[in-house]
C-alpha cells in the first residue's frame, strides 16, 4: 500500500460479528466434538439459517446431525428399554437415545435458554465422558457418545440466557441477532480447506509457552473456568490446521483468544496482568544464566501481551459496563419473570418426567412408562405365574400366563411442574394526606398497573384504608372492568390506619397463598399514620403499630413494595418499607406512567432475583 492510498474504513460492529461468527463455524465444522460446541444468539430467521446452511455444508459429509427438543424426555435422550422389542423377544432390549445417536456428530439445540437443568447436566456429562452411561427399568448399559453442540440462544431478555453449565462447554458465543441477512455473506471456497485440517488437526502441537501466555490471558481477564483457556486451546490447534501448519503461533493463539475468552470476560485486564505478581522470586542465578532467562522472560511477557492485547479487542461493546453493574449476573440465573412460582402438580402443567406412584388423589398413569417398567420382569413372572397354576392343578387355556403382567410396583405417574397464579394486592392509603397529594396520580398509576396485570392473566385486588377502617374494595379477580369501577370509586379523607391496611393485606396474601398462588403486595402511602389498630387517634402507637404489621408481613416472607406518595420523600415511608422488607421508591414528582413504569421495573427486578435464589 502506498503512502498516498485512502487508508480503508473501520469494519461495523454486525460486519465483527459475522466475522467471528464465520470463523466460529469454520473451526468448529474442522472437528465438532473437539471444540466443544457454539452458542449462537439470534431469532429465527435469514440470518441464522444462512450461519447453519454454512456449517452443515462445511461439515463432514455424512456426518450426523440430531435436533434435540426442549421438552425432551429422558429416556429419548439418553436410551432406554426398547417397549417394542422387549414385549416381541421376552428379554430386555436397549434402545440408543439422541445422544449416542449423534456420535461423531451434532446436536441442535433450539430455544436452549429453556432446556431444563436436568437435561444440561445429562449433556454436559456425555460431553465430559464422550459415552451415555444408562441404569434405569432393571438394567444398565453404556453407549459412545462424542459429540458438538449448536445451541441456539433465542432469548427475548438479558435474563434469559443458556444455563451456565452449558455455556462453560461451548468453546465460541456468538451474537449475530443484529447481522443483516444482507451482510451475511459466507466464503464457499473454503470447504476444501477445512476438510484438509480436519486431516492435520490431530497433529498440531502447541508449546509450552503457548498455553502459558492462554492461562495468562484468561487469568488477567477474570476467568475462572479451568475449561476456558482448554477450548482456546483447542481452537487455536483448529486455526493452525485450518492455515496448514503443524505448530501453533502467536497469531494463532490471539486469534483463538479474540473468539474464546473475549466474550467470557468479566473484568478489563489491567497492563500487567499477564505478569504474576504472586509468583515467588528464584534465587539469584549467575549473569549468564540471568542474561538467558531475561530473554526467556521477556519472550514469553511479549507472547502473552499479544494474545492478552488481542483478546482485550475483541470484548463485545457494552458487555463489561453490564458486568459492573451486576446485569451480568442475574443475566445468568434463569429469571422468575413475570410468572409466579413453580410447584409440583398431579394432573397439571408441563411434564417433568415420571415417579413410582399409587393411583390416587387424581394422579395420572403414564401407561408407556409403566408397561416399560414392567417388560423387564416378564419372564420371570410368567414362570412364576405358570408354577403357581401347576400347584394349584389349572393347565387348562383359561389360566394360561397373561402376555404382559404388570404389578403394582410397575406403577409410573406422570409429573407436572406450573407456574402459581401471580396475585398483585395493591394497599392503597386515601386518608387525607394522601388524598391531599397524590391520590389522583396514584388512582391512575393503579389503573395502568391493573392492565398490565390483565395482560399477563394476574388476579388483582386493592385495599384502601381510611378513618378507621380498612376495606377490600376489590377481591382477588381478573376482571378489569370491575378493578376499574372500585377504583374510580375510591373516596379520599379521613385518618391513616396504616396498620389495619397492612393487617389487611397480610390476611389477603395469606388466603391467596392457601390457593396455591404467588402474592406481592403493593403499598401506596406517605407513611403518616394516626390511627392504632384499635382505633384510637394518635400518631406514636398508630406507627408502633404500622411498623409492628410490617415487620409481620415480612416474617411471612410476602414480596412486597412501597411507593412514597408524599410530595418530598418522607422518613415514615423508608422506615415502613424496612421494616416490611419491601423494596421503597420514593416518587416525588412522578405522574402515574412514570409511577407504573417505575413499579414494573423495580417488581421484575425483584421477581427476577427471587427467581435466581431458588
Amino acid at each position: 500500500m502506498t503512502s498516498d492510498a485512502a487508508p480503508s474504513p473501520e469494519p461495523s460492529s454486525t460486519a465483527i460479528a459475522w466475522s467471528l461468527a464465520t470463523d466460529a463455524a469454520i473451526l468448529f465444522a474442522i472437528d465438532p466434538a473437539f471444540v466443544g460446541g457454539v452458542s449462537v444468539r439470534a431469532h429465527a430467521g435469514p440470518t441464522r439459517d444462512q450461519w447453519l446452511a454454512f456449517v452443515t455444508s462445511a461439515l463432514r459429509p455424512g456426518l450426523p446431525i440430531r435436533r434435540l427438543p426442549v421438552s425432551v424426555a429422558d429416556e429419548r435422550l439418553l436410551g432406554g428399554l426398547d417397549l417394542a422389542a422387549t414385549l416381541k423377544s421376552g428379554k430386555p432390549v436397549a434402545e440408543r437415545g439422541l445422544l449416542a445417536d449423534a456420535h461423531h456428530g451434532v446436536i441442535v439445540v433450539a430455544s436452549a435458554e429453556r432446556l431444563e437443568r436436568s437435561t444440561v447436566a445429562h449433556i454436559g456429562h456425555a460431553m465430559d465422558q464422550s459415552q451415555v452411561v444408562v441404569a434405569r427399568d432393571g438394567f444398565s448399559f453404556t453407549t459412545p457418545a462424542s459429540f458438538g453442540v449448536i445451541a441456539l440462544d433465542e432469548g427475548l431478555a438479558d435474563d434469559e440466557r443458556l444455563p451456565e453449565a452449558l455455556l462453560d462447554r461451548l468453546a465460541f458465543l456468538i451474537d449475530i441477532d443484529k447481522v443483516a441477512p444482507r451482510d451475511a455473506h459466507v466464503a464457499e471456497d473454503i470447504l476444501d480447506q477445512v476438510a484438509a485440517a480436519r486431516h492435520r488437526l490431530r497433529s498440531v502441537a502447541a508449546s509450552d509457552e503457548i498455553i502459558t501466555a492462554l492461562c495468562q490471558a484468561a487469568a488477567a481477564m477474570g476467568i475462572a473456568s479451568i475449561r476456558a483457556p482448554i477450548l482456546t486451546l483447542r481452537a487455536a490447534r483448529a486455526l493452525a490446521a485450518f492455515d496448514g501448519r503443524d505448530d501453533v503461533n502467536a497469531h494463532d493463539a490471539s486469534r483463538a483468544a479474540q473468539l474464546v475468552l473475549a466474550p467470557r470476560a468479566t473484568r478489563i485486564p489491567a497492563d500487567n496482568d499477564a505478569s504474576d505478581p504472586d509468583q515467588p522470586e528464584p534465587p539469584p542465578p549467575s549473569d549468564q544464566e540471568q542474561n538467558a532467562d531475561d530473554a526467556d522472560q521477556g519472550d514469553q511477557q511479549q507472547l502473552a501481551d499479544i494474545v492478552l492485547e488481542a483478546a482485550k479487542a475483541a470484548i463485545p461493546a457494552g458487555l463489561l459496563a453490564a458486568l459492573q453493574s451486576e446485569r451480568g449476573r442475574r443475566s445468568r440465573a434463569k429469571s422468575a419473570g413475570r410468572m409466579g412460582d413453580k410447584h409440583k402438580s398431579l394432573r397439571k402443567g408441563r411434564p417433568t418426567g415420571v415417579r413410582r406412584g399409587e393411583l390416587k388423589s387424581g394422579a395420572r398413569l403414564n401407561v408407556i412408562e409403566t408397561l416399560r417398567a414392567a417388560a423387564p420382569w416378564q419372564p420371570l413372572r410368567r414362570r412364576e405365574t405358570a408354577a403357581r397354576l401347576a400347584r394349584q392343578g389349572m393347565h387348562d387355556v383359561d389360566h394360561a400366563p397373561r402376555r404382559v403382567e404388570v404389578r403394582k410396583d410397575d406403577f409410573r405417574l406422570t409429573r407436572f411442574k406450573k407456574s402459581s397464579e401471580t396475585t398483585t394486592i395493591f394497599v392503597v392509603d386515601a386518608s387525607g394526606s394522601a388524598a391531599l397529594n397524590r391520590l389522583a396520580e396514584a388512582k391512575g398509576a393503579v389503573e395502568l398497573l391493573l392492565a398490565d396485570c390483565y395482560v399477563r392473566r394476574d388476579s388483582v385486588a386493592l385495599i384502601a384504608f381510611r378513618g378507621k377502617i380498612a376495606e377490600v374494595l376489590l377481591p382477588p379477580t381478573r376482571s378489569l372492568a370491575r378493578a376499574k369501577r372500585s377504583l374510580a370509586g375510591l373516596p379520599g379523607g379521613g385518618g391513616t390506619p396504616l396498620a389495619l391496611g397492612i393487617d389487611a393485606a397480610a390476611a389477603l396474601a395469606d388466603a391467596a397463598r392457601r390457593k396455591g398462588q404467588t402474592p406481592t403486595v403493593i403499598v401506596l402511602t406517605d407513611g403518616r399514620a394516626n390511627i392504632a389498630r384499635d382505633g384510637t387517634p394518635g400518631r406514636p402507637k398508630a406507627e408502633a403499630d404500622g411498623l409492628a404489621a410490617a415487620r409481620s408481613l415480612a416474617d411471612d416472607g410476602i414480596a412486597s413494595l412501597v411507593i412514597d406518595t408524599s410530595p418530598l420523600p418522607a422518613q415514615q415511608s423508608a422506615r415502613l418499607a424496612e421494616a416490611m422488607g419491601a423494596v421503597y421508591l420514593a416518587l416525588p414528582r412522578a405522574d402515574a406512567l412514570a409511577l407504573k413504569s417505575a413499579v414494573q421495573s423495580t417488581t421484575n427486578e425483584f421477581r427476577a432475583e427471587r427467581g435466581a435464589g431458588r
